[in-house]
């Protein structure tokens, strides 16, 4: 799994184009403010463990970078493009959303940014030490 989280100052999306047959209907946007951004792709390899040892390796990383960035709210968005390996649509989602009831369980406010569409983003973000942290986990 690979993962890009960014500090946001102001986050939004507006959904641009369904790409994925079978995704809920999505046409309205949302808007953030203080929020940890979460660009996640999961991969191939991370089907030959269990959803939960992954989102919970998932987990543990959004909770230290909220913590480091005083933030109380993740975003969890998929973004297929920080690795050539993809995992199924199946088993992404499901490690996106044990993770986000995790985080819930945590005391975060989460979102997931709508699953199966491409999206017009408007990312406001800080150039400070851990506002961008990149990791394979």
């Amino acid at each position: 799994m690979k993962v890009l989280v960014m500090y946001v100052n102001k986050f939004s999306y507006r959904p641009a184009e369904k790409n994925l047959e079978g995704a809920d209907d999505c046409l309205e946007g949302k808007s953030f403010e203080k929020a940890i951004l979460a660009f996640i792709q999961v991969e191939e390899t991370d089907e030959e463990k269990d959803v939960a040892s992954r989102e919970k390796k998932l987990v543990n990383h959004l909770k230290w970078t909220a913590r480091k960035n005083h933030a109380g709210t993740v975003i969890l968005h998929s973004f297929a493009h920080l690795s050539d390996s993809k995992a199924s649509t199946e088993f992404t989602k499901a490690v996106f959303d044990q993770a986000e009831k995790r985080l819930q369980n945590a005391g975060y406010v989460t979102a997931q940014t709508p699953f199966g569409y491409f999206l017009d983003l408007q990312i406001d973000a800080p150039g400070f030490s851990l506002a961008r942290i990149w990791a394979s986990l």
